[in-house]
This record gives C-alpha cells, sequence and structure tokens, in this order.
C-alpha cells in the first residue's frame, strides 16, 4: 500500500470508507477474485467525482462495481481503485407521477418491490435480476421479454471527463446487452423510471411466477454471475453446450449448471483461473460441435 495515495482517497472520499487489501471474491456474485489495492464505498455522488479526478490526476487505474454479479474477477486482484456504489447509494424514491428515481447502486429487486408498494406495473421481469440499477444500465440488462430500454426514462451519468449529463432514453443507444454508458464509459449516478398503473395482485401474481421459473430453471443454489455466455443470433448459449456434451463439466471448483447449461457455478473452492479455463474448453468444443463461437457475457476484472 502506497500510504500517501491512502491518505489522499481518505480526503477525496469524505465520509466514505476506503478499505486496502479488500478481496473482490467478496464483493462478486461469482465469489471468485483477489485483493483490490484500494476499495473505496462511494457515499455520494461528490465522492464519486473527487475520487475519480484524483485517481485521473494520479493515472491510477479505477473500476466502477455495482453488485458483481456480472464480473469474473482474477485471482490477483486488481491494481488501483475499485469505487462501489452499493447500500450507501441506493435510495430508491417514488414521485407522484409514477416516476421512480434511483440511485446507481439500488438493487433491482429493492426497486422492484418499490413499484408493487405503489402499485406500479412494467418492472417485474427485473425482480430476480441480480444487479444494480447502475449495472443495469451498462448492459441493457432484461430477462424474460423485459428491457431497461423498455421502462427508462432518463440516465444521469459521470462522462470521462468527470462532468455530470443526463440522458434521455434515446440517447442511451440501448441495445442487446449494450448501451450508450458502455460505448462512451459512462459512470451511472441516477436513474428514473417510468412505469404504469396496475394492481398489486396482478403484480405479484407476475412476480411470483418469474420467481418459480427461476427457482425451477437456475441454479440459484450456487454462486454464479448469471448466463456465462452472449446467446448466439437464432439460438441459446444453454442449447448449444449441452449439445457439445458439456452438462456438468467441471475444472477445478467450477462446473457447467447440470440445472442450466447457460450458467457456470462455483460449487465451493473455485478460482478465476478454474472459470476461464472452463469457458475455454466450452468455446472450443462448442465450436467444434456447432460451429459456432460463443461470447462471454460476464465481464473479466484485474489481473488473472
Amino acid at each position: 500500500m502506497n500510504f500517501d495515495i491512502y491518505k489522499e482517497l481518505k480526503e477525496a472520499a469524505g465520509k466514505s470508507e476506503v478499505l486496502t487489501q479488500e478481496m473482490l471474491s467478496g464483493h462478486t456474485t461469482f465469489r471468485v477474485g483477489g485483493p483490490a489495492d484500494y476499495f473505496v464505498a462511494a457515499k455520494d455522488a461528490q465522492a464519486v467525482q473527487n475520487v475519480i479526478a484524483l485517481c485521473i490526476s494520479k493515472q491510477i487505474p479505477y473500476y466502477i462495481l455495482g453488485n458483481g454479479s456480472n464480473i469474473l474477477a482474477g485471482d490477483g486482484g486488481y491494481r488501483g481503485v475499485i469505487l462501489q456504489f452499493g447500500k450507501e447509494m441506493s435510495e430508491v424514491e417514488v414521485l407522484e407521477d409514477g416516476t421512480i428515481r434511483a440511485q446507481a447502486g439500488a438493487l433491482l429487486s429493492k426497486i422492484a418491490n418499490a413499484a408493487y408498494e405503489k402499485a406500479l406495473g412494467g418492472f417485474e421481469f427485473a425482480a430476480g435480476i441480480p444487479g444494480t440499477i447502475g449495472g443495469a444500465m451498462v448492459m441493457n440488462a432484461g430477462a424474460y421479454g423485459g428491457e431497461m430500454k423498455d421502462v427508462v426514462t432518463s440516465v444521469k451519468v459521470l462522462t470521462k471527463e468527470n462532468e455530470i449529463r443526463v440522458l434521455i432514453n434515446k440517447e442511451m443507444e440501448f441495445g442487446y446487452r449494450t448501451s450508450a454508458v458502455a460505448k462512451n464509459g459512462y459512470i451511472v449516478l441516477e436513474v428514473e423510471l417510468k412505469l404504469h398503473e396496475a394492481s398489486q395482485e396482478e403484480i405479484k401474481e407476475k412476480m411470483d411466477d418469474l420467481k418459480n421459473r427461476r427457482i425451477t430453471k437456475q441454479p440459484l443454489e450456487f454462486p454464479s454471475a448469471g448466463s456465462t455466455f452472449k446467446r448466439p443470433e437464432g439460438n441459446f448459449a444453454g442449447k448449444l453446450i449441452e449439445e457439445a456434451g458439456l452438462r456438468g463439466f467441471g475444472v477445478g471448483g467450477a462446473q457447467v449448471s447440470e440445472k442450466h447449461c447457460g450458467f457456470v457455478i462455483n460449487r465451493g473452492k473455485a478460482t478465476a483461473k478454474d472459470v476461464t479455463e472452463l469457458m475455454n474448453e466450452v468455446i472450443k468444443r462448442v465450436k467444434e460441435n456447432s460451429g459456432i463461437e460463443l461470447e462471454p457475457e460476464v465481464k473479466r476484472l484485474g489481473e488473472f
């Protein structure tokens, strides 16, 4: 640890917690990953701007982390600053006109529950996605026929120049697992959603149905990063993996789920090396079997 950098980070972060050598395995749903040099639990937008300004001036690498639900963190950890948007930046406000305003660190499940409480429909699809609204903007998260592009009205972001901008829906350039946030390296601070009036009974019925479908079809009992590979055009990753004879195939503590072949799971003591080797083997065998090259949906972070 560089004590001078730590001291400057503490000053820039204000009341935000600053840790050193924090294990990323505790901050990713895969439960994999080595130590980050510095880890800042962002308390507010001003702290975010201050920390990023410091990182830019000192040429220190930094990465924005939400719930860590789509991340494979390397065993070697991260050389730089991890800036996490979590419970300190997770406020959800429901306005009288049916607009929901949520800070970037708010979990999608929390927003879905707030919508249910106010009898607002249209966000049920996201209730079971294990991520934050900030992360959902990066990849236009979706499930069961719904996507973020369907409900977002505006997004407050921090640009690469560390300036705050507000983008309306069409400026977000939402596409399949992408957006203007991903393309331009923006950092999401806050999101506004517009939902529609619906009966609580109808909303609960949809949420319960989707929850049951997830429990039945997905390996929720094991740590994972969700769907490991992007959906190939006109096909399904899980189907291609199964057809290649890889159901239950494992490397070390990592395994292709027997319940859903589209998921790579951590059976208990998987390392990033295990997961990487497994993913590479899956890509290789699926290509040999079907001619289709799978593309990872999971993002790699840090040193492998």
